[in-house]
């Protein structure tokens, strides 16, 4: 029997919910479009939003549900919440970077931000296990190799780990 998911991420946009939505679908294989709710005249004084447009865009990405609200400009997203995407190659970072980073701005160590302010971490899953070895030094070369990437490099990792 399939968990259910308890807790949903809630995304507050200006007015790209539905374009966003749309984004990350097309970004990732494995999700799809969900329910598009409107705005209807009811509360307008509240919301400002004309009737018909859109008020949520539901998407789902590898089984994880998120909502995506059109609410207004006194919202921004920043750092101190971000997604976390593992990959198991270079070439599935290269296209996460590639694809997210498209229109926002690269960050270090594996960090970006998309075109509309959300933060992502796109990284290998062996990256817990280059910085925590159990040589010291050979965690701390990976360490400092890292901390000069922008776009985690696995081979560049592994190749400082080994020096």
């Amino acid at each position: 029997m399939p968990i259910k998911q308890r807790i949903t991420p809630f995304l507050w946009f200006d007015r790209q919910a539905e374009e966003a939505a749309k984004f990350y679908v097309s970004v990732f294989k494995n999700s799809k479009l969900g329910k598009i709710s409107r705005y209807g005249k009811e509360g307008f004084e509240v919301h400002g939003r004309p009737a018909g447009t859109v008020m949520t865009a539901e998407f789902e990405i590898e089984g994880q549900k998120f909502v995506a609200l059109n609410g207004g400009p006194h919202f921004k997203f920043n750092e101190a919440v971000s997604f976390q995407v593992p990959c198991d190659t270079q070439e599935e970072i290269d296209y996460f970077w590639s694809k997210l980073s498209e229109g926002g701005e690269e960050s270090h160590c594996g960090w970006l931000k998309d075109k509309y302010g959300l933060s992502w971490q796109v990284f290998p899953k062996i990256l817990p296990q280059l910085l925590m070895n159990e040589n010291p030094d050979k965690a701390q070369r990976a360490m400092r190799a890292m901390l000069q990437m922008r776009k985690i490099d696995i081979a560049a990792l592994a190749a400082a780990q080994a020096a």
